[in-house]
């Protein structure tokens, strides 16, 4: 087998949360053009459809399925929907997530209903899913979740302290996860930089190229770029791929250097 070999997801199926746009988009797409067969997942149905089919154009199968994350039993349904359809799980990637209501805050003006509807998006929705990944998974699966580069510190930035925390922690439950479940599957996360999204931009209110330039700036990147939903998407692929079979337990920083 040679070295891109090891890269090939063909005959594997993927579960991706937050699916419809952005980075989980970015993810999907990667997959499929990697050889996997995908099942899509976010709250916005035409969102996945339009994803779904851009999957069907690459030659593989798509199926989506609307779903909320903050919610048990639709998480449920969709490991149910994925075995029913494939009749298996071998790539669980827990990319949903971000601002509750797209507007940063300091910790200390937040208040305790926004800090747990921070926390029930960011980390409850990443416990839930590994839970029902690992147990509909197949042997050698691999679980992947979305972090962030703000979870190792918020540098100068501090006006996202929840958001941070939040992510902070699905770190330190990669890791723990990654110890129950060995060595049947690999828990490991990624923790993309800023890229600008729909709602990075909202969140940064970043809608002038002045602005751009001030939050460059004040970011400091130092590969000069920001980073795209392809950037993650080529990740998850090593992630998901036998390419990374010795890699447990990790966070992937992929953040330009920040």
């Amino acid at each position: 087998m040679s070295i891109l070999d090891l890269f090939k997801l063909d005959n594997q199926v993927a579960v991706v949360t937050g699916a419809g746009k952005g980075i989980g988009k970015g993810i999907a797409i990667s997959l499929a053009e990697a050889g996997a067969d995908l099942v899509l997942a976010s709250r916005n149905k035409k969102d996945l459809e339009a994803v779904q089919e851009e999957i069907e154009k690459i030659g593989k199968q798509a199926l989506s399925v609307p779903t909320d994350v903050t919610d048990s039993s639709s998480l449920e349904a969709l490991g149910e929907d994925a075995i029913k359809k494939y009749g298996k799980i071998s790539i669980w990637v827990n990319n949903a997530g971000g601002l509750p209501d797209g507007t940063p805050r300091y910790l200390t003006r937040t208040s305790s209903d926004q800090f747990e509807a921070q926390i029930n998006l960011n980390l409850t929705a990443v416990w839930s899913g590994c839970v029902i990944a690992a147990k509909n998974m197949t042997e050698g699966g691999s679980i992947i979740n979305i972090s962030s580069r703000s979870s190792k510190d918020m540098g100068p930035n501090v006006k996202n302290g929840p958001y941070a925390a939040s992510k902070s922690a699905v770190n330190s439950l990669t890791a723990t996860f990654s110890r129950e479940l060995a060595p049947k599957i690999r828990v490991n996360a990624i923790a993309p930089g800023p890229i600008p999204t729909e709602n990075f931009i909202d969140s940064m209110n970043m809608t002038t190229p002045e602005r751009e330039e001030e939050i460059r700036k004040y970011i400091a990147l130092p590969l000069e770029r920001w980073g795209t939903p392809n950037d993650i998407g080529a990740a998850c692929v090593y992630m998901a791929s036998e390419a990374s079979s010795w890699v447990t337990g990790q966070c992937l920083y992929v953040s330009g250097g920040s």
